[in-house]
């Protein structure tokens, strides 16, 4: 099963610094200057030239407490992955929404200014795990970069639904969820504290690609997207009727497959309406990728 937990969280406000100007007899003020030096650290120039220059994306690899809920108890990347790590969202993420047709324009207007990446797992008390989280449009964050392995599906599969699920966060955060998402299987979600006891066949049963994606109507919206994208047998599994059912649990999988098909289409023409860009196009990108 698929753990997977994102939280939004609003962002903070600013409060406005006050400054009490007065008159003095010197005219003359002196302000220590910021030094403004390029950094000649490698990996920061390769972050310069490959995501600040080209997308205004600052990555965070250096641990930073305000980046983590205080009670977690994380560790960074280390620093050897970093530029692994950003290669591999470079080809399985930006190459892809940015190949296809209004698909840069979409992708540098709402890419988030910030990504996070923190080396180790993140777990909740009650032994679900954080894999990422996409905090009001303005940055993501993305767990497990110390176990980096692009040969390892399965590492491979909980990165890019990750990535995938929190900048599908952005669009609804942007434009809202489609108009008839939320009556497509509305007695079908759960909760934040007990999507976890469903299994991948129930979940199905219900109209969902995962548990997860019970536990609100936003969570279902970016899992679909996520599912749509990466999972290779989306189709097989989530899209297709079985056929010749001759069973109960047959012909529920049928029925969920019938309100995913739903999602399916909805999320699709919202994509297209509101961005110009057409996620199937993204998708057979992502899957040649992932055949290579």
């Amino acid at each position: 099963m698929k753990h997977i937990i994102t939280k939004i969280t609003p962002l903070l406000l600013t409060g406005t610094l006050l400054m009490t100007v007065g008159c003095y007899q010197r005219d003359e003020i002196d302000i220590e200057q910021r030094d403004t030096t390029p950094s000649t650290d490698e990996l920061d120039i390769y972050i310069q030239q490959n995501f600040v220059k080209p997308y205004g994306v600052a990555v965070r690899y250096a641990y930073v407490d305000r980046y983590v809920d205080p009670s977690k108890r994380v560790t960074p990347p280390d620093r050897d992955n970093v530029i692994p790590m950003l290669k591999f969202l470079q080809s399985y993420w930006v190459d892809p929404f940015t190949q296809v047709p209004n698909g840069t324009t979409f992708f540098k207007k709402y890419v988030p200014s910030e990504v996070v990446f923190i080396g180790s797992t993140i777990y909740n008390a009650d032994g679900t795990e954080i894999l990422g989280t996409a905090d009001a449009g303005a940055r993501i964050t993305l767990s497990r970069v110390n176990y980096i392995d692009t040969l390892d599906q399965q590492w491979m599969f909980l990165q890019l639904g990750t990535i995938y699920h929190e900048f599908a966060h952005v669009m609804h955060q942007n434009f809202k969820l489609p108009p008839n998402f939320q009556s497509i299987s509305p007695q079908g979600y759960t909760s934040s504290g007990s999507w976890f006891v469903l299994t991948d066949e129930e979940a199905l049963q219900r109209g969902f690609v995962s548990p997860y994606a019970t536990s609100s109507f936003n969570e279902d919206f970016a899992e679909t997207v996520a599912f749509i994208l990466y999972y290779p047998n989306f189709y097989e599994r989530y899209y297709n009727d079985e056929e010749n059912c001759a069973t109960l649990d047959c012909l529920a999988r049928n029925e969920g497959r019938e309100l995913i098909r739903q999602k399916y289409n909805a999320i699709l023409a919202h994509y297209k309406q509101y961005t110009g860009v057409d996620l199937l196009e993204i998708r057979a990108i992502v899957q040649e990728k992932l055949s290579e």
